[in-house]
């Protein structure tokens, strides 16, 4: 497997012009195994701070509780903390997940970030809990979600950040105005079908679940009701990149994310580990299977080989933005990896566009 490719997802092929495309980043701020969650916070505004220099127009963090090695549990104050070190690099998350929240408490932190970081902030929504049971009954009390609820939080949350309404009683404030962009994020074809209702622009979480990517974007783009906002469908897709000097140490630092993957097939959750050599040959037959299928949007090699697979994902789904998502154990060598991910795309001629 060190070079098997990762297999390519099941899809028809849509011949279209070539079209601009951009980067972004999703980060899950992994605490790694010898070092802090302190740590784990400065790394992810450094992170993005390099990810800016380099052109990505968005940096985004994913809403995880109780899972080892994670430290993005408080998205909105960890948006604020990577906004404050930024400046023109649109920052938010990636997403909120909204079934632990009341619409109006979301509402009012992300207005609160938007007044203080005009321009500059993104609100990505999720249906999931983003944890385990106990937990999610821990953070939601004894509230119970229905299929129904998602939809109308949704459209609640739209009013909560638009314009206020003659006669209307409950405002957030701060937020009341600042139309943060909301976007809907989403591994099944549910959000997808939501997303094209709303005319709201869509993520797609491949990077862990790419099996549904192209029939979730065929939903969107083929149901789509163009919004004031969104005249068109909008899709941005997650990507695993792991990006060295060589396939060979690229596919040595990815062991760092395999053994990450494998802890969650064996309920052995743990902090980011270092890369080690030969994991791949410890592995069971169902691991390998199971890693494989989780690798099926990843770009993992060198520059040549994450550039030609940066631009087949691309090409494959027309996607208007990749979201790089980079668990590379050592700091340097991550943003290390950014960089030849954005030398990638400048080389193939698609340059970098200012963030929708």
């Amino acid at each position: 497997m060190a070079r098997e490719r990762a297999p390519r997802v099941v899809a028809f092929w849509v011949k279209m012009e070539r079209m601009t495309f951009a980067l972004s980043m999703l980060d899950l701020v992994a605490v790694r195994e010898g070092h802090g969650v302190g740590s784990a916070l400065q790394l992810a505004r450094r992170t993005a701070q390099h990810a800016e220099s380099l052109g990505f127009v968005r940096f985004w963090m994913a809403e995880h509780h109780n899972l080892a090695g994670v430290a993005s549990s408080a998205t909105a104050v960890l948006v604020g903390h990577v906004a404050q070190g930024t400046q023109r690099i649109r920052v938010g998350s990636g997403g909120i997940m909204l079934p632990n929240h009341a619409p109006l408490v979301v509402a009012e932190a992300f207005g609160t970030l938007a007044e203080l970081y005009p321009g500059r902030i993104d609100l990505g929504l999720g249906r999931a809990p983003g944890t385990d049971p106990t937990t999610m009954r821990a953070l939601r009390r004894d509230r119970v979600e229905s299929e129904s609820d998602f939809p109308r939080d949704v459209l609640e949350l739209q009013q909560l950040l638009g314009d206020v309404q003659p006669g209307q009683r409950v405002r957030a404030l701060p937020g009341a105005g600042t139309h943060v962009p909301i976007w809907l994020l989403g591994s099944s074809l549910f959000s997808a079908q939501l997303a094209a209702q709303l005319g709201m622009p869509f993520a797609f979480a491949s990077h862990f679940a790419p099996r549904y990517l192209m029939q979730a974007l065929q939903v969107y783009r083929s149901g789509y009701q163009p919004s004031a906002r969104w005249p068109k469908p909008h899709v941005v897709i997650g990507v695993p990149l792991v990006a060295a000097d060589s396939d060979e140490q690229a596919d040595f630092l990815a062991t760092s994310v395999y053994q990450r993957f494998v802890g969650i097939l064996r309920g052995d959750r743990r902090a980011l580990q270092p890369p080690v050599a030969g994991y791949l040959q410890t592995l069971q037959p169902q691991e390998l299977a199971g890693l494989q299928d989780f690798l099926g949007a990843a770009a993992v090699g060198g520059p040549e080989t994450v550039g030609q697979r940066l631009h087949e994902l691309q090409q494959l789904t027309q996607a208007d933005e990749l979201m790089l998502v980079c668990d590379i154990y050592d700091p340097e060598a991550r943003l290390h990896a950014l960089t030849l991910a954005a030398q990638a795309v400048a080389a193939s001629g698609h340059a970098l566009p200012q963030a929708a």
